[in-house]
């Protein structure tokens, strides 16, 4: 299907797809404190990490949008995905957040759910934000069912990963962090902090990534990968 769109994009008007919203674009725009080139959708609002993981529940876990209906808990949600999920019948619904953006108002080191009870979750850029990701990752592992999967997009900008909690004002975090909201940079030991939670963990990406051309124009990265939790 984004192969087909691709084909038919004149390359003189619209450069660019967005495959959330389906938008023909003339360009992506720039986003983030320090500004990304070919980052933010115009019209939906997406960036590059929606719209990779929207590849890939469109190429890989399309399951998710056909029988049997699967109860989906989705943090910090996204609104140019958020409506999305709700729409598809096969989808029980629900979000959370500790702002009131969300279904429910819920932190995520402390969730209200019963035990094993979400086919999947997604939690995109959420866990760089809370200072006790360990507990966060657990809970997560709590509420997933057996067999279930977690999609647990962080950035990563290290080789370890790097915190320290006397670092507490808006302005330190953002020079150190990189933004005002964050408490750590994460590092490529992020998976065995997910493996020490009880995940088996899997790191895939999506065909678009091994196409410069093509993935420039959904504005996506070809090094981010989709990091899954998987509980056996």
């Amino acid at each position: 299907m984004i192969r087909q769109v691709l084909k038919r994009l004149d390359p003189l008007r619209f450069r660019c797809y967005c495959p959330i919203c389906r938008s023909q674009l003339r360009s992506f725009q720039p986003f983030g404190v320090r500004p990304r080139p070919n980052a933010l959708c115009p019209v939906c609002g997406s960036l590059e990490r929606h719209r990779l993981v929207w590849m890939y529940l469109e190429e890989e876990g399309a399951t998710l949008f056909t029988p049997p209906k699967k109860r989906m808990l989705h943090a910090a949600p996204e609104a140019c995905m958020s409506k999305l999920f709700q729409r598809s019948e096969y989808i029980d619904y629900i979000s959370i957040d500790i702002e009131p953006c969300a279904m429910i108002r819920v932190d995520l080191t402390s969730a209200c759910f019963p035990n094993d009870t979400f086919d999947v979750i997604y939690a995109s850029h959420v866990l760089e934000h809370i200072p006790d990701d360990r507990k966060a990752m657990r809970e997560i592992f709590r509420i997933l069912k057996r067999g279930g999967t977690a999609i647990l997009q962080v950035p990563i900008n290290a080789k370890v990963t790097f915190e320290d909690s006397t670092i507490i004002t808006p302005s330190q975090r953002e020079c150190v962090f990189g933004q005002s909201d964050h408490v750590r940079i994460y590092g490529e030991d992020y998976y065995e902090r997910l493996k020490e939670a009880g995940f088996e963990v899997q790191r895939k990406k999506v065909r678009v990534q091994l196409d410069r051309c093509a993935s420039r124009r959904i504005g996506v990265s070809r090094d981010e990968e989709i990091t899954l939790g998987i509980k056996e």
